[in-house]
């Protein structure tokens, strides 16, 4: 069993316009393991995406105080690349595109890299493994011919992200608003790939404002952030109550100032 620990988490993002430093996050605490899906609920601009994106090692979001850790060790001074082979993968609510570079040559080349140089994938087996996942995602052979996101729709790249995710099997993965711009029937399949991922090996970290994305994966702990803090962690409810009382209401029963909420 893995585990995922964020300790007091402090971080601040240059503010180009003013040429300053702002705290964003302002002393996060949350640990999850493998095993279990979280999902992170809040207003906008309060911290959701700078805590996805500094866990993952974004340079452009500054830790001042407190640590990340992975299995009891610290990743702050790893690189991006670093993490995502100690077994962490993020899925953005804006995926790049890559031109030059098919899905296919991706995918292989993103198992490979965390693999040793003695245990790299064989053409068999990742055409096999490729093949099932795109029939969960209900995504065309074609898809891996295609460069990396170049000319997807929204709904593509979100199911692609998804398809990285089945095929590379990261210990934890953090999902930034996956359910973005999805219809109905995109979102069904997302959360369907999602699903099927989980397991002892395997940990989530949903960031959402909808619960109706928590009717297709639900899961084990919702926490709400407001500041840069984590201000409430509960059970699956929790979500279905800010879904019908707003945040408003929590912030009347905490007795949070309004004011603590900042641009993101």
């Amino acid at each position: 069993m893995a585990t995922l620990e964020i300790k007091n988490l402090h971080v601040e993002i240059e503010d180009e316009e003013r040429k300053t430093k702002r705290e964003i996050l302002k002393g996060v605490n949350l640990v999850m393991k493998t095993g279990e899906i979280h999902a992170i609920m809040g207003p906008n601009g309060t911290g959701k995406s700078t805590l996805s994106q500094t866990i993952m090692g974004q340079k452009n979001y500054h830790v001042t105080q407190g640590d990340i850790l992975l299995n009891d060790e610290s990743i702050l001074d790893m690189p991006v690349d670093q993490r995502a082979r100690k077994g962490l993968f993020l899925a953005m609510q804006y995926p790049a595109e890559i031109p030059g570079v098919t899905n296919a040559e991706f995918l292989r080349s993103a198992i490979n890299a965390r693999r040793s140089e003695d245990n790299q994938i064989s053409v068999m087996d990742f055409l096999k493994e490729l093949d099932k996942n795109l029939e969960i995602l209900d995504m065309s052979q074609s898809m891996t011919e295609r460069y990396l996101n170049e000319g997807f729709s929204g709904g593509e790249k979100k199911r692609n992200e998804i398809l990285q995710l089945l095929m590379i099997k990261p210990n934890f993965a953090l999902l930034d608003e996956i359910d973005s711009g999805l219809d109905i029937d995109a979102l069904k399949v997302v959360s369907k790939g999602v699903n099927s991922m989980r397991g002892s090996d395997f940990g989530a970290l949903i960031i959402t404002h909808y619960q109706r994305l928590l009717n297709y994966i639900k899961p084990d702990v919702v926490h709400v952030m407001m500041g840069g803090r984590i201000v409430k962690t509960g059970a699956a409810d929790l979500a279905v109550k800010l879904e019908n009382e707003g945040y408003a209401g929590l912030r009347d029963e905490l007795g949070l100032d309004i004011n603590l909420v900042d641009e993101d």
